[in-house]
């Protein structure tokens, strides 16, 4: 049959099908039916066939919609009929499935033992002891706040990561303050700045400032003293983090298209609406390790000496480092620093940022706990963890390895009613959570996702109890890494501690050469981000090694 025949085949069964209906309407009127069907599909045909700017449609015409059809359907399809338990990605159906029922305050058990294959590597797990102790508080809080911070914060365990107003709706900001006011825990404003819809409920606020310091901006964008302590000092705010970077896109700046800037975004970020809203690569504030802890600490004063942090995902080690040796030389110190992982997710993000750029989390955390460790302030500066963190499992496997508390995003996502339909980026999310579409966000309603959130957090926490609980311990923070176990194949097994390096106190400061971290620790310098020289060429050599 010739190609032609195809292509009109559609068509030419429509105009048949119209001729056909409008005869038989001439004598039963119920065929008129018939016609109000075929002539607009007809006429759909007919557009497709003449039009130049899709080539499926222009020789299939009508059919060749189904393809966009099942290409918007194609994830729900996947994840509710050919996605198996344990299959879906970011999170699979058993991950989502467990915050659905905690969210819900429904049974979140799971029967019939572990779908998972003990013998590979997607298994890891935690020791627990023939002497299990309930005397566990249920309150699982920590302090955060070094020598320098005079407000220091009770920080609840597990927190609401950050999620700005503009990537996430109104009404699912609010849900999340809500929830977390009820559930005693913070919610991170995200670098899109602090709203009306993370004052309104009262909700413990950690403030982000990302390179375009939303909210505390002049007109060139850049840092404005007075607005940042206008909003600062506000009781609602807790804590202050300077964000370097985010796990799914670390180092890439971004620009909000103007057409996205509504008036609400633009009172909230200080810009002008309708306009281009540029996030820059870097910060202005500083450019150097020793300049950022300057900065750190007016942030402090101004603030009126809440606690002040960083958040980063670890790329490259001696900048890290770096701001180690800039804390030792100035005796500035950072309050708080939370690594955020390469699996860390977004709204949007360049593939590939979030395929290929960026140290996951496991690897990032250890690597900052051994430089606090190694340069003797851990006791003075705690680390948070923010990185697909959906259970109680995830928590003490975080604490493990150098952990004091954790942030999550997406799960707090799915308490909301979020089903991963890979739309964020779009603004048609389908439940209301990541739009500012009005009619999308009214499925939202605030107080019933408000408990959702808080009973999430609630019984995360309680089941990291639980396992502390299993492990003989007294709370969370005495798991230790021999306390985890890995695969490292079918037949063989270690502690992580005889897997990945974990520094003793002071090493890098006493013996850096015996640890694996010498070039790296030799490189990094308080004045200046990038490696020193002398050490700049062994560095580009280690690294080429077979």
């Amino acid at each position: 049959m010739p190609s032609w025949f195809f292509r009109s085949l559609v068509p030419f069964i429509l105009l048949l099908s119209s001729i056909f209906f409008l005869l038989a309407g001439i004598r039963f009127t119920n065929a008129l039916w018939g016609l109000a069907i075929a002539i607009p599909l007809l006429a759909i045909a007919l557009l497709d066939f003449v039009q130049t700017r899709h080539s499926l449609r222009r020789n299939y015409p009508l059919i060749a919609r189904f393809r966009w059809l099942f290409e918007d359907l194609r994830p729900y399809l996947r994840s509710y009929i050919v996605e198996s338990d344990l299959d879906g990605r970011p999170f699979n159906k058993d991950e989502r499935a467990l915050v659905y029922a905690r969210s819900k305050n429904e049974i979140s058990t799971h029967p019939f033992g572990t779908e998972l294959d003990v013998y590979s590597d997607e298994y890891e797990w935690l020791s627990h002891s023939i002497v299990p102790n309930d005397a566990v508080s249920e309150e699982l809080r920590i302090m955060i706040g070094g020598p320098q911070c005079t407000k220091p914060y009770s920080a609840a365990i597990l927190n609401i990561s950050a999620m700005s107003f503009g990537s996430l709706g109104g009404n699912a900001i609010e849900a999340l303050n809500m929830g977390a006011k009820k559930g005693g825990f913070y919610h991170d404003t995200g670098e899109g700045s602090y709203s009306k819809y993370h004052a309104k409920h009262g909700g413990d606020i950690v403030w982000e400032l990302g390179s375009g310091y939303f909210g505390c901006r002049d007109a060139e964008g850049h840092f404005d003293d007075e607005k940042f302590r206008a909003t600062a000092t506000l009781d609602q705010i807790k804590m202050i983090e300077i964000k370097l970077s985010q796990g799914a896109k670390p180092g890439h700046g971004g620009v909000l298209p103007g057409t996205k800037v509504t008036k609400e975004i633009a009172e909230t970020r200080g810009v002008p609406a309708g306009e281009n809203c540029i996030s820059p690569v870097a910060h202005s504030a500083f450019s150097t390790p020793l300049e950022m802890l300057a900065w750190a600490a007016r942030l402090r004063e101004m603030s009126g000496g809440k606690p002040v942090g960083i958040k980063l995902c670890v790329g490259q080690p001696h900048e890290v480092f770096a701001i180690i040796k800039a804390m030792l030389e100035s005796d500035i110190l950072l309050d708080f620093i939370v690594v955020d992982g390469a699996e860390g997710g977004t709204g949007a993000a360049p593939v590939e940022l979030s395929n290929r750029v960026g140290m996951p989390l496991r690897e990032g955390l250890i690597l900052v706990r051994n430089a606090l460790v190694g340069a003797g302030l851990k006791d003075r500066i705690r680390l948070g963890a923010a990185g697909k963190v959906v259970s109680g499992a995830g928590l003490a496997i975080n604490i493990a390895v150098g952990a004091d508390w954790c942030n999550a995003a997406r799960a707090f996502m799915f308490s909301l009613g979020c089903v991963q339909s890979m739309k964020c980026h779009t603004g048609d999310c389908p439940t209301g959570v990541a739009t500012q579409d009005p009619f999308r966000q009214r499925g939202l309603v605030i107080g019933d996702k408000a408990e959702r959130v808080y009973q999430f957090q609630k019984q995360t926490v309680a089941a990291l109890r639980d396992i502390v609980v299993a492990m003989g311990l007294e709370n969370p923070w005495q798991i230790r890494p021999h306390h985890l176990h890995e695969r490292l194949n079918s037949a063989k097994s270690s502690s992580i501690d005889y897997i990945y390096p974990f520094l003793e106190n002071r090493v890098l400061i006493e013996a850096p050469d015996d640890t694996p971290y010498a070039q790296y620790w030799a490189a990094a310098q308080a004045g200046s981000f990038r490696a020193r020289p002398s050490v700049k060429q062994t560095l580009h050599d280690q690294d080429a090694d077979p």
